[in-house]
């Protein structure tokens, strides 16, 4: 046989062997095989993929996000973040599964052109984070799936679970509630970096050097889609669980239902012995939690983010692991679509300048959003007629009326003007000064 009737032997070949094996196999990744798939990924799909470290573990594994994007490694204006953050708890382990897997198959469908995730990638910054607590992750892998018990990796490697470990913004808000305090980023208590754990630290500090807009974190031991706020405003009720509301509660009632509904069995709400109307829950509702992870991105970010647990079983042999991709698979990506709807845009002074750290609030809605570094805001909306202001210290604020569909988020930039100062020359009543009157400094600084 002639060398090219060689090649394309061995061609024909290969083709049919990647049909018989799927490009990645299903297996469980202990930390040096999750590495390499997470860089395999980037091999395969260097221009639209970066890998890089928020933080080491207590044990010194990197905390290794997967960032797929048209231009990696740059926020581009009126772009939304978005972030999938997996295996908090070390034993619960699908999540992690499911965003090696999930990275796969962004870049793989990417690469076949296929419409939908060439859109997704280009229209929006996703990181993700597959494990966030590697050291638990290798404790309940040694234990393996049978005999894992319901605690072993939970925690990191001080044994702390990751989940009860960030500042708890729940009580300021419940005081400030009563004060008509601040209704978003909620500062932290003094000295806050000492009180957490390196990874918990990590995720923080990546909470606060990107703008992210929408977050979900993946866990294990139920099915069901778990919406803020976790923690009840009055939890002594023995016995009695209270549901606790965000200002957003009807929007993250959505955000839940698109996961359960795309997903293939979790909407049905029975699973796992228990029952979720429609798959989906309240945390608090549920059981209260403090000091958890997605009330924090609600009181001290932009972002908004529920949990997802994923499966009844913790640790689920490797043999279940393609049925339960193919379950979330659409879940996935549906709910990541959901960054593109409300409204966007820009803040900018008179002369065309971006104003960053504008305060963007909604009418009928007590929670506001502010505009990043770039000048751009990210609101996310239920589809209807809103009443939306801008305003930033130094500028007068303005109000503008918007309808949003169901579609792709409106776009609502806002021009503001700068705040007259008061008029120096202004002769004080009857001329006379009121001697006891204390002398006011200046230039007065915002509160």
């Amino acid at each position: 046989r002639t060398h090219k009737h060689t090649l394309m032997h061995r061609a024909v070949l290969l083709a049919l062997v990647g049909l018989l094996v799927p490009s990645s196999s299903f297996q469980h990744h202990r930390y040096e095989d999750m590495v390499r798939a997470l860089f395999t990924v980037q091999n395969e799909c260097p221009y639209i993929t970066r890998i890089y470290s928020i933080g080491r573990s207590v044990e010194g594994r990197h905390l290794y996000v997967l960032e797929i994007s048209d231009n990696p490694g740059i926020h581009e204006a009126l772009e939304p973040e978005f972030k999938y953050v997996g295996n908090m708890h070390g034993n619960e382990v699908l999540g992690r599964e499911l965003l090696i897997k999930l990275s796969q198959f962004l870049c793989e469908e990417y690469r076949a052109r296929n419409p939908r995730i060439v859109r997704l990638i280009h229209d929006t910054r996703i990181h993700i984070l597959p494990s966030m607590n590697p050291d638990g992750y290798e404790v309940a892998a040694r234990q393996g799936p049978e005999f894992n018990g319901y605690l072993v990796g939970r925690g990191n490697a001080r044994e702390i679970d990751l989940n009860r470990n960030f500042p708890d913004l729940n009580a300021y808000m419940y005081y400030y509630e009563k004060t008509n305090g601040p209704n978003h980023h909620l500062p932290l208590p003094d000295n806050w970096e000492h009180q957490v754990e390196p990874e918990t630290l990590a995720v923080i500090k990546w909470m606060q050097n990107y703008n992210f807009v929408l977050s979900a974190n993946l866990h294990g031991g139920a099915v069901v889609a778990n919406y803020p706020f976790d923690k009840s405003k009055d939890p002594r009720i023995r016995g009695r669980t209270t549901y606790a509301a965000t200002p957003d509660d009807k929007l993250f009632k959505e955000l839940a239902r698109t996961y359960s509904y795309a997903h293939s069995w979790m909407h049905h709400g029975w699973n796992c012995g228990d029952f979720f109307t429609e798959g989906i829950t309240n945390g608090a509702s549920w059981y209260s939690l403090s000091k958890g992870m997605q009330d924090f991105n609600y009181l001290h970010t932009n972002c908004f983010e529920i949990t997802l647990e994923l499966s009844c079983d913790k640790f689920p042999p490797a043999s279940a692991l393609r049925k339960e991709w193919l379950a979330n698979r659409e879940a996935l990506v549906s709910y990541l679509e959901q960054v593109h709807h409300g409204i966007k845009g820009m803040v900018y002074d008179e002369n065309n300048n971006p104003i960053s750290n504008a305060e963007i609030s909604v009418v009928g809605i007590n929670h506001d959003v502010t505009s990043g570094v770039d000048g751009d805001y990210f609101r996310l909306l239920l589809s209807g007629t809103h009443t939306v202001t801008a305003s930033a210290y130094g500028y007068l604020p303005f109000t503008s009326t918007i309808t949003v569909g169901p579609a792709e988020a409106i776009q609502l930039d806002f021009y503001l003007k700068t705040a007259p100062k008061p008029n120096p020359k202004v002769k004080p009543h009857n001329n006379k000064r009121n001697l006891s009157s204390p002398k006011l400094p200046s230039k007065l600084g915002p509160r």
